[in-house]
């Protein structure tokens, strides 16, 4: 087999033959746990946003309602939309 034959093929040992670096492995795992602690922080952040925007949701949804009542209760009519309206000058 010639040099340009052997670049092409993985290295023949196994896996198991190749001792994991102990610092290098350290490292990866308070890497990992850095990643971890910062999915964490951000999952508890959009968690309490979305929170929030679920109460601001029910309290607009409450309100349109009571305004749909305060309509029907006093049977005027729904408002026009501007667009509607032609401005004074025509």
């Amino acid at each position: 087999m010639n040099g340009s034959e052997a670049q092409g093929r993985a290295d023949p040992r196994p896996v198991a033959d190749v001792a994991p670096d102990p610092l290098e492995l350290e490292r990866r795992v308070t890497e990992l746990e850095i990643q971890a602690g910062f999915s964490e922080d951000l999952l508890e952040t959009l968690n309490a946003q979305v929170a929030r925007q679920q109460e601001i949701i029910e309290t607009l949804v409450r309100e349109i309602g009571r305004l749909r009542e305060q309509q029907a209760k006093t049977g005027t009519e729904p408002p026009r939309s501007l667009r509607d309206e032609l401005p004074p000058h025509y």
